[in-house]
């Protein structure tokens, strides 16, 4: 089941005034689909990636019953704020932290492994985690920004005409090294 965003990080990755310098727009009356496009271009980024690119809340639920491990869908997982049993009234049971355990790999997941057993009301467990490469833009590496940078120029400067060519290549070139995928 996809994740469930709870909290965004209520920021951009780069900022509308980066954005409009970077276009050398004087004027803010392209504002609105300036900020559109840094939007856009951050969701490519992030589709890209495979990664959250500022920390942001995430809920996980999966049905019961579980083979004893869950792994988070959305990374690189910061911490785990919750883990808890839901039940068919829709009631959220906690766990206590001695009945689970979270176990990072060494490409920023985490799968939460189950110590004790679901109570006989419980019919999902989710869990609630922060996931994100950085916390602010100004921690976010310097290519991912310059890559969505490029891209809202690519498409501002496309956006009347259709492009066959496609975004820049430059753009997929300072993303790559940050790809993480993910074998299902």
């Amino acid at each position: 089941m996809p994740a469930t965003l709870l909290t965004d990080a209520g920021i951009a990755p780069v900022s509308l005034a980066e954005a409009r310098a970077y276009l050398r727009l004087d004027l803010s009356t392209e504002d609105a689909e300036v900020a559109g496009l840094v939007r856009v271009a951050t969701q490519l980024c992030e589709a890209f990636t495979g990664q959250v690119l500022l920390a942001s809340q995430w809920r996980d639920r999966w049905p019961l019953p579980l083979a004893g491990t869950a792994r988070l869908t959305t990374g690189p997982v910061r911490a785990i704020a919750a883990v808890a049993w839901r039940t068919s009234a829709d009631d959220r049971l906690p766990l206590a932290a001695a009945d689970w355990q979270a176990d990072l790999d060494d490409r920023d997941g985490a799968t939460i492994r189950l110590l004790s057993a679901a109570p006989a009301t419980a019919v999902w467990l989710e869990v609630d985690y922060w996931a994100g490469l950085a916390a602010d833009w100004n921690g976010l590496p310097e290519p991912l920004r310059l890559g969505i940078l490029r891209l809202v120029a690519h498409l501002h400067a496309h956006r009347d005409a259709p492009d066959d060519s496609g975004p820049p290549l430059a753009v997929a070139a300072l993303w790559r090294p940050y790809r993480r995928m993910r074998l299902q």
